[in-house]
């Protein structure tokens, strides 16, 4: 019985280490040793949020500058078609956008 047992334990013990092996490999992929170290590191988490609230601001600024760029020539096709109301109404919210850039 208790060459069962050794058996056993040895297959076990197997068991864990190839378990321990994956396990290591997994978080070697993972990357998780560079996490831990970026997140020791205040001044470069600074510098990173940093970085990307910019470029995330310019990104924004650039978007909606584009979107409404876009939606003001639409606009003012649509004036050229002479539409009976709306024509009108679109002419003077263009005309007020167009004052108030210059």
């Amino acid at each position: 019985m208790s060459k069962g047992k050794d058996e056993l334990n040895e297959g076990t013990v197997e068991t864990l280490i190839r378990k321990i092996s994956e396990l290591s490999s997994r978080l070697e992929k993972a990357e998780i040793a560079e996490y831990v170290e970026f997140l020791r590191n205040p001044r470069r988490i600074i510098y990173v949020n940093f970085i990307s609230g910019l470029a995330r601001g310019f990104g924004i600024g650039l978007g909606t500058t584009v979107l409404l760029a876009v939606f003001l020539y639409f606009l003012s096709h649509l004036v050229t078609l002479n539409l009976p109301v709306i024509g009108k109404f679109i002419a003077d919210i263009v005309r007020i956008v167009r004052g108030h850039l210059g």
